[in-house]
């Protein structure tokens, strides 16, 4: 199995250097292809802005998402993100890991997005109609490939729980699950997260890398989180309102997934 590791941490003696170490170190030794994007220390620009798109007259107005559309149509993206996505396609699991910074992801990793998931690839997928609303929650250009999260925390653990006061983690991650990965079409398989990391000594490191270990010796055949997809019948179109007959009673994120 091909797979790409996106990794976002300043610091490489860090525990979450140590944990990218232990989880490419593994999934080598399991006979799997790892690649690993190193965002820091590929010094990767974050700001999506004109500079991507040298097509652009001086003047033009800057238009995100047609000036995305035409480069990747025309084959004029910058060389980084064109590598980024080559990686992609490559992939057949995807690893996201990074530290929880202000309850989401560090701005280097969500620019990582904002580029590479160019109109036509991470969105602007397929047809749209009242029966049909793009390829996109389920479908899209990386359906069939696996998705996962491996993240850190300095809080406790019932500080990320249902009703804990930073909120249940499942819904601090349904952004990124739900809204970044299952929307371009991959299957997300339960985050991988670790609490109290800033206390951490080497006997709860080891016990990480046990965890971390039974998860990467099963990584084919774990269920991915089952979110309900969009044009599967479970939503109204073009409303993409929750059917009636689902869920009635309840509200929340949860409403999003069968189980």
């Amino acid at each position: 199995m091909n797979v790409l590791i996106v990794y976002a941490h300043p610091e490489p003696r860090s525990l979450n250097g140590s944990l990218k170490s232990f989880i490419c170190d593994h999934l080598n030794s399991l006979g799997h292809h790892v690649m690993v994007s190193d965002l820091y220390a590929m010094r990767w620009k974050a700001s999506l802005d004109q500079n991507d798109f040298p097509h652009l007259r001086a003047d033009e107005r800057f238009d995100p998402s047609s000036a995305s559309q035409y480069a990747f149509l025309n084959d004029s993206q910058p060389a980084d993100i064109k590598s980024e996505q080559d990686k992609l396609h490559q992939a057949d699991l995807v690893i996201w890991q990074f530290p929880m910074w202000w309850f989401s992801m560090p701005a280097i990793m969500k620019g990582w997005f904002e580029r590479v998931y160019a109109y036509g690839l991470g969105y602007g997928v397929g047809e749209h109609n009242q029966q049909h609303w793009g390829d996109r929650y389920g479908e899209g250009s990386f359906a069939g490939k696996r998705a996962m999260i491996v993240t850190t925390m300095g809080g406790w653990e019932s500080h990320y729980s249902e009703r804990g006061i930073n909120g249940a983690l499942s819904d601090l991650l349904f952004p990124i699950e739900h809204g970044m990965l299952f929307y371009a079409g991959f299957s997300v398989l339960p985050a991988v997260a670790f609490y109290r990391v800033g206390r951490f000594d080497a006997a709860q490191f080891e016990h990480c890398c046990q965890l971390l270990t039974e998860r990467l010796n099963h990584i084919e055949q774990i269920e991915p989180i089952d979110f309900r997809q969009q044009n599967g019948g479970d939503y109204v179109l073009p409303a993409l309102t929750l059917h009636p007959r689902l869920s009635a009673a309840e509200k929340g994120l949860k409403i999003h997934r069968k189980g």
